[in-house]
């Protein structure tokens, strides 16, 4: 056998020992997809059926109970949370709806490279508009009139706990449909002074009521603050630091949020602040909690943990915001919650 056969011979088996591996990784890939498809024994009733935002008394998510509905955004009456659900056609990483309004954060993996884009919906949950994203989806938000929409995505890095992050924090009028790719073009006012940097970072925005006023996390010089800003202004004025995702009360009054504990640790637990007062008041949650809240009413919060056993799904839980209670479960397999 001469050398060039023997090279041949080498490199068809290298291409024959390629092609196995990866027929097996594509072949594995989709077992643990048919796998996350496969509802599990005593889990959660999911049915398909129409949802709308106008229906009333309805708590909608994102199901991240196993089965083919897994991702699609359900809904269950609001006074019987843990029954069974109800899943639309849409999926969603993230979710949010509010008068009417909703705001879908898609990411579907490509073979190249990863889609991420915004669907802005109507009471149909049909898409009114599509936005292409410049990272992973991280938040969402509706105005409480459902003019205003905001999103956050990771741009690099892939949690607020990564040493190197970026995210890119948008806000869309429904209205004019003119859209603020960054809220870093605002202008900034910190500590009562003008304030620039080339490390800014936006995220976790909540709106207030008179459709101007919103808060959000600002992060610069490895520090988070609250902002209070003004969309018509293009203004973001610092109040307090080491807060972040907050979530305002539907009174106004407070704000709850994530407060990092410990120095250079990944483990946030959930305050909530009066506005007035500055006066932080820690709830009864004791796990780590890398949400952004949702108030369900002026008295209880909810937000997303990790389930047990299953390191890709979330568990809805509720804890009263005045620090007093205990955590109670709401609804398991579930994120991104919006009450109707």
């Amino acid at each position: 056998m001469t050398s060039t056969h023997r090279r041949l011979l080498i490199l068809v088996a290298a291409v024959l020992v390629l092609a196995g591996v990866g027929t097996g990784v594509v072949l594995h890939a989709a077992a643990r997809a048919d796998q996350a498809n496969q509802p599990h024994p005593g889990g959660p009733t999911v049915g398909a059926g129409r949802l709308t935002l106008d229906q009333k008394s309805r708590l909608m998510f994102v199901n991240a109970a196993a089965g083919p509905h897994r991702t699609a955004v359900a809904s269950v009456p609001s006074t019987d949370p843990g029954g069974g659900r109800t899943a639309s056609g849409l999926k969603c990483a993230r979710f949010y709806a509010a008068a009417g309004t909703g705001i879908c954060l898609q990411s579907d993996p490509g073979v190249l490279e990863q889609s991420n884009r915004a669907l802005l919906l109507d009471a149909g949950l049909r898409t009114r508009r599509t936005y292409p994203l410049a990272g992973t989806p991280s938040r969402a938000r509706v105005s409480p009139s459902g003019r205003f929409v905001a999103w956050t995505v990771f741009v690099s890095g892939e949690s607020y706990s990564s040493a190197f992050f970026t995210t890119r924090t948008s806000v869309l009028d429904t209205r004019t449909m003119r859209l603020t790719p960054s809220l870093e073009t605002f202008s900034i006012t910190k500590d009562g002074t003008p304030y620039h940097a080339s490390d800014i970072n936006f995220w976790g925005v909540t709106f207030a009521t008179d459709d101007d006023t919103f808060y959000a996390t600002l992060n610069t010089a490895d520090k988070t603050y609250l902002v209070r800003g003004s969309l018509s202004r293009r203004t973001v004025t610092t109040l307090t630091g080491n807060v972040e995702c907050p979530s305002l009360s539907p009174d106004g009054t407070r704000v709850a949020f994530k407060k990092r504990v410990l120095s250079r640790t990944d483990l946030w637990h959930e305050y909530v602040l009066d506005l007035r007062t500055l006066r932080e008041t820690p709830l009864a949650e004791r796990h780590s909690v890398d949400d952004q809240a949702t108030w369900l009413d002026n008295r209880t919060v909810a937000y997303a943990l990790p389930s047990d056993g299953d390191v890709h799904s979330t568990d809805l839980w509720t804890v009263p915001a005045d620090g007093t209670g205990k955590p109670r479960l709401l609804i398991a397999g579930a994120s991104s919650p919006a009450p109707l």
